[in-house]
């Protein structure tokens, strides 16, 4: 695809689009919009806690030289653990996983840590994302045609270790190589390309300092479980509080490409540009129900344990979720076709659109949470 070089004052200024949201009341999806303290614990605290157990397991299992359990707990770790950087950090980057501001802030910055995630290089980015959502002059987060390409060794290195990266995927090369060239002050981080990197910069330079000293602080830290490996001989703690996002990363690409893959860009109506999906309880909660991806861009401060009770709201507005199976078969045909047609893109046959409420309701509904900085909220 070619990618735009409208400057992104100019976007903001003139591209205005009015997306098409499904009518809700406005007293409800105020109600599903309110976080809670406790189901914010639950969803934190409990990949924290399923994170702890997995990496204690496999740091037990290290110390016993129980080699095949090892690899099996860090398996189950890396699993867990990739979902950190870009999901975990996402949801709390929006600010709508608990009522009380600190706790977001708090747990945004300990999964941003430990995951290698630049939320503030991220929250600019993905503004834009949210506000012209595959519309190529405003979002070059996501970029369509966009698939894995699944060949043996880099299947391989999604169920062990990922050194090259890739779609939704961390890969040690990436990672660490754009986070040491943010903290170089250079462009490019590990999801954000150079080019994206200086457009976001060349509109918004107050930005950028922020995004440096946190790239520079992740570093730190990851050098200081580093050096407390190297200095008490606990050499499996890298692998299980440094590395483990780079571990067995395969259930993330394989729930995350649906999103928006094969799907239409330059549409304003996300039932045809997003895509949602049906998932098992543990998936889905360590994915933090980020597979009601429809519902998350439609609403996105609506926080993610509420999605499934919009999506019941508004199921007979929208169409039909895939299963995790009928995603991807629909994604590699269109794969399928765009090699005999470039442009090729699938529409999704939805209902036709029902007239939008009043313009509070439509301020209310097209709120993104806290995860705008400053310059663009």
């Amino acid at each position: 695809m070619d990618i735009p070089d409208t400057p992104l004052s100019e976007v903001r200024k003139d591209l205005r689009i009015k997306w098409y949201r499904c009518p809700v009341d406005h007293a409800q999806l105020r109600e599903l919009m309110r976080p809670s303290d406790l189901q914010g614990w639950i969803q934190a605290g409990g990949h924290l806690a399923i994170f702890t157990m997995t990496g204690g397991l496999a740091l037990y299992l290290f110390s016993q030289q129980m080699w095949v359990g090892f690899a099996l707990a860090l398996f189950a770790h890396g699993t867990c653990a990739t979902f950190f950087k870009g999901v975990a950090a996402h949801e709390l980057g929006h600010g709508t996983v608990f009522r009380t501001k600190w706790l977001n802030r708090f747990f945004l910055r300990v999964f941003s840590l430990i995951g290698w995630h630049n939320f503030h290089e991220y929250g600019v980015s993905h503004t834009y994302h949210h506000r012209y959502t595959l519309h190529p002059v405003g979002d070059r987060e996501v970029l369509l045609p966009q698939y894995p390409v699944l060949r043996p060794l880099y299947l391989l290195q999604l169920l062990t270790f990922n050194i090259t990266g890739g779609q939704m995927t961390s890969g040690i090369v990436p990672v660490i190589g754009g986070t040491i060239r943010t903290a170089l002050r250079g462009y490019g981080s590990s999801v954000i390309t150079n080019e994206w990197s200086r457009a976001l910069y060349a509109t918004h330079s107050g930005e950028r300092g922020k995004a440096v000293r946190w790239a520079r602080l992740i570093l730190l830290f990851h050098c200081g479980v580093l050096a407390v490996a190297i200095g008490f001989e606990v050499w499996a703690l890298p692998l299980v509080l440094s590395f483990q996002q780079f571990t067995a990363n395969w259930l993330k690409l394989l729930v995350g490409m649906p999103m928006h893959s094969g799907l239409r860009s330059n549409v304003n109506d996300f039932r045809k540009c997003v895509r949602s999906i049906t998932l098992d309880p543990l998936s889905e909660f360590i994915y933090w129900r980020m597979n009601w991806h429809l519902e998350h861009h439609m609403f996105a401060g609506v926080p993610c344990y509420n999605l499934k009770k919009l999506h019941k709201l508004v199921a007979h507005d929208m169409p039909e979720p895939r299963t995790l199976i009928g995603a991807w078969r629909e994604m590699s045909e269109v794969r399928r076709r765009q090699k005999t047609e470039p442009g090729y893109e699938f529409d999704t046959p939805v209902p036709a659109p029902t007239v939008t409420g009043t313009r509070e309701d439509r301020a209310l509904a097209a709120s993104i949470g806290d995860i705008a900085p400053t310059a663009l909220a």
